[in-house]
């Protein structure tokens, strides 16, 4: 009887141990997926924020490099669009202006229509 436990308990953890083998390559595969997606994911953001690099023999990026250029994309976009805030308060006050000035002539085209 003890003899027929370990058997079976050998059996068991026989079966427990290809499983195990089982999920192993199964992680592998899948590491392996997601190293080449960040690898491809990589090289689509070198190519759209170093596009001069592309084609450079024998000079690999680093990922700080990449990030420091993403960075600078950043900053340069948030300049971008802090400037135009800047120009559209500008048309808005000159707009403003223009209007104030446009109903001065008109009161002073109707001051002129009077005197006459």
């Amino acid at each position: 009887q003890a003899e027929e436990e370990l058997k079976n308990t050998c059996e068991r953890k026989s079966l427990q141990l290809q499983e195990m083998g089982r999920r192993e390559r199964l992680l592998k595969s899948d590491v392996d997926r997601a190293k080449g997606q960040l690898e491809s994911f990589k090289t689509q953001v070198v190519r759209v924020c170093l596009p001069e690099a592309e084609g450079v023999a024998g000079k690999a990026l680093t990922i700080q490099q990449v990030l420091e250029k993403v960075r600078q994309i950043c900053e340069e976009n948030q300049q971008s669009q802090e400037r135009e805030r800047c120009l559209q308060e500008e048309i808005s006050a000159r707009l403003s202006k223009e209007k104030e000035v446009s109903e001065s002539i008109e009161v002073l085209k109707e001051s002129v229509r009077e005197l006459q």
